[in-house]
């Protein structure tokens, strides 16, 4: 652990789409005038935007084209990377301690380490919360990371291959993929998955046609999906995915998942080749009154409005790792875009905390919500666009808002020349890879 540090040490933990934000913005606005010394922790060693998992793991994004290496991002944004795994807090003596390192064959390629901080900023985000549902751990994939959304689409390349080779049978599917949990992940990726199902089909796989062979089942504990989004947004939504002839089974509560399928508590039993669970959202379990900190019934830590701990003024948390009271009587909800609001005000809120001036509440201003249905359509809902009430949008133009929510992020950790350069890049791409990745 070093010591005698002239400049303030900010440590970010968590390189998600807020932690790596909030690291640019620090290092732009401090590392470079070395007013203060920024640190981004993470486990992995590149960034991948969490909204295009489907895509990942459907096979139509191809990841190491547009990931964002850490190390790269750093140099050029003044501001520090480690690896490694966040692996305790030490409140008493202002230090964080760090997993040993290990490669893919176990061996150790860096020790255990501390690391002082003048302020810690938590930003771990969620994992999926399979609610303790008997077999989920064993026989569904939790989407909730990179590494999860390509183990699923391994494993659904293997299933399509397999399928493909089965003999004729009299009016049964040849595969089914059941989906538990219908809000925007759940539904984003049953869509992305029949366009996916649609270029296998083109690629000889005709066995997988969507509207013969290949099944996608949607299953919601609520009575609509997108249960948290409007009314409006989930029935338009409905009707696309009817279109598409995708399974919805809501007001169902799935009560077991095994090798051959889901049970609901209906009774109902949905025979399924390959099971992912997509519903509800909980913080990491080591967080849980971490060191003394406060945390809620779903791990998260508890902020005050500044986004600064209940019980530590040195530790700030945000995104999904983080309950932020966002009025009298509500919270602000875990979506992208609170990550890249509250990541905004911390970078100031940090920034007024080392020249000890007051900190500025956090207020969630939601601009709306956009679901991608696929190469098919999107629909989606504007808020603030008018003086009262939101304005209704899909098809074309929302697919361009949804496209255009991707490049705010790229511009807000790129800029925008490089984001030009990068959507280039993308373009040029198409030109020569597959539609759907086969491996």
């Amino acid at each position: 652990m070093e010591t005698d540090r002239r400049r303030p040490r900010i440590v970010i933990v968590g390189g998600g789409a807020g932690g790596l934000e909030l690291a640019t913005r620090l290092g732009d606005r401090l590392g470079r005038r070395n007013k203060a010394e920024v640190v981004l922790i993470d486990s992995q060693r590149t960034h991948i935007w969490k909204p295009l998992l489907h895509q990942l793991a459907a096979g139509s994004y191809d990841s190491h084209a547009e990931e964002i290496e850490y190390i790269a991002q750093a140099r050029w944004h003044h501001f520090q990377f480690r690896q490694g795994r966040f692996a305790g807090l030490d409140r008493s003596r202002r230090e964080i301690l760090l997993a040993p390192l290990l490669a893919s064959d176990g061996e150790e390629i860096l020790p255990s380490q501390r690391l002082s901080y003048d302020y810690l900023v938590l930003a771990i985000g969620s994992q999926t919360n399979d609610f303790g549902t008997p077999g989920a751990n064993e026989y569904a994939i939790h989407l909730d990371s990179p590494a999860a959304a390509r183990e699923f689409h391994e494993r659904l390349i293997d299933a399509c291959l397999r399928a493909q080779s089965l003999p004729d049978e009299d009016g049964s599917r040849r595969m089914t993929v059941s989906i538990i949990g219908a809000g925007a992940t759940g539904v984003e990726l049953a869509a992305e998955l029949h366009a996916a199902a649609q270029v296998l089909v083109s690629f000889g796989l005709e066995r997988l046609d969507p509207d013969k062979g290949f099944k996608i089942v949607l299953v919601e504990g609520n009575e609509r999906i997108l249960a948290a989004l409007p009314v409006r947004l989930a029935a338009a939504a409905t009707r696309e995915l009817h279109k598409l002839d995708i399974e919805i089974h809501t007001g169902e509560r799935v009560v077991e998942v095994s090798e051959r399928g889901v049970k609901l508590k209906s009774g109902k039993f949905i025979p399924s080749n390959l099971t992912v669970w997509a519903a509800g959202i909980k913080a990491a379990d080591f967080l849980h009154e971490i060191d003394g900190l406060e945390t809620n019934k779903i791990n998260q830590l508890v902020v005050e409005p500044t986004l600064r701990t209940t019980r530590d003024p040195l530790i700030f948390a945000f995104g999904d790792c983080a309950a932020c009271p966002n009025g009298p009587d509500s919270w602000a909800p875990a979506r992208a875009q609170v990550a890249h609001q509250q990541a905004e005000l911390l970078a100031g809120n940090l920034v007024r905390a080392l020249e000890n001036r007051p900190l500025k509440p956090f207020r969630f201003q939601d601009y709306g919500s956009l679901v991608s249905l696929g190469s098919y359509s999107s629909v989606g809902s504007l808020m603030g666009s008018l003086s009262r009430g939101s304005l209704f949008v899909e098809g074309q133009l929302a697919k361009l808002m949804y496209w255009g929510l991707h490049k705010q992020h790229q511009m807000a950790l790129s800029g925008w020349i490089r984001t030009i350069l990068i959507t280039l890049s993308e373009w040029l791409d198409r030109v020569h890879r597959p539609r759907i990745k086969l491996h």
